[in-house]
């Protein structure tokens, strides 16, 4: 493991590290141990110069809203019974996290890797539906799919560097991922729901997140200190966050960092939100091992038992009520 030397290059604007994807290209090594660095403080950091078109995400927003405008029989028309909210469209108050008694304040929709003929897990990853009202919808959600694909890969590519690996050593990992690209709509609050918040406190499952988040506050982490932590987005950072999947992989070398999304106070909590997170997945028979280079005398293996990305996404699905 690279040392974890502070770097002058890191601004917490937002709350938490920012660093420039244009980094990565001009010095590898400086990038990989800042992401290593900014994960091991925080969990999450932000990525600037990412490459992903503004004019696209403003698009997919355009239409994430369109969607969520429509009757709600309209919507569930693309609900799909018993898939877990692999692909489609998931009713509000149906996500619960593990640890909260009441469901979450949000409906989103689930796009999933496109898939062909060459499927190689055709009972895992399922084709993607497509709601029909929205003319634009299907190839601007695609088209960002790709690009927060490629995203992901580079940031993982980085990651490797940090841990010691080949920098291409994921790349046969998550090329068949069932990462899922998430449009997530709150609705404005409604007072006479006691108890609720818009997203409880909770891990992600997966490897890591991109978030594309709101432009409104709402976002919080929990620091290693015990404090919650806004996270604000200026627009043009992408928040990218370690995943349980990759908690387990490091044995804990980067932890993930417990989140939510907060009602917000005043006239705020008259207004929708929306977001959209890409959680980026392996393979679904990667086996979730945990790697010699991040175990040590003075770190043991915490997961001596290793289990399948599939399997372990069930577990974590059950948990969150979605299966």
């Amino acid at each position: 493991m690279r040392s974890a030397t502070p770097s002058t290059d890191h601004s917490t604007a937002t709350g938490i590290p920012v660093l420039s994807l244009s980094q990565l290209q001009t010095d590898p090594s400086l990038f990989a141990r800042d992401l290593g660095r900014a994960w091991r403080e925080f969990g999450f950091v932000g990525i600037r110069e990412h490459g992903v078109d503004p004019d696209l995400i403003a698009r997919v927003y355009q239409v994430t809203r369109e969607f969520f405008t429509q009757a709600e029989a309209v919507k569930q028309r693309y609900h799909q019974p018993g898939t877990g909210g692999a692909r489609g469209y998931t009713g509000f108050g149906i996500e619960q996290a593990g640890d909260h008694g009441v469901p979450d304040l949000k409906e989103f929709w689930h796009v999933g890797r496109p898939v062909g003929d060459d499927n190689p897990y055709p009972e895992l990853l399922r084709p993607n539906v497509w709601p029909a009202e929205v003319d634009a919808f299907r190839p601007a959600v695609l088209e960002l799919y790709e690009s927060l694909d490629r995203l992901g890969q580079k940031i993982l590519a980085a990651l490797a560097l940090d841990i010691g690996l080949e920098h291409d050593w994921f790349d046969d990992k998550v090329d068949h991922g069932n990462s899922i690209l998430r449009l997530i709509h709150y609705p404005p609050l409604d007072p006479s729901i006691s108890g609720a918040v818009r997203a409880a406190r909770h891990e992600d499952i997966n490897l890591i997140t991109l978030l594309i988040g709101s432009d409104e506050p709402g976002l919080e982490i929990l620091t290693r200190q015990g404090e919650w932590l806004p996270v604000i987005s200026d627009g043009e950072t992408i928040v990218v966050n370690v995943g349980d999947m990759l908690q387990r992989l490091t044995n804990r070398v980067y932890p993930s960092t417990t989140h939510r999304v907060i009602n917000p106070p005043g006239k705020a909590a008259e207004h929708s939100r929306y977001s959209i997170p890409f959680f980026v997945h392996p393979n679904p028979d990667f086996l979730i091992r945990t790697l010699p280079e991040c175990i040590s005398p003075d770190r043991p293996d915490r997961y001596p038992e290793p289990i399948t990305a599939h399997d372990y996404l069930i577990e974590r699905l059950r948990e969150i009520r979605l299966l």
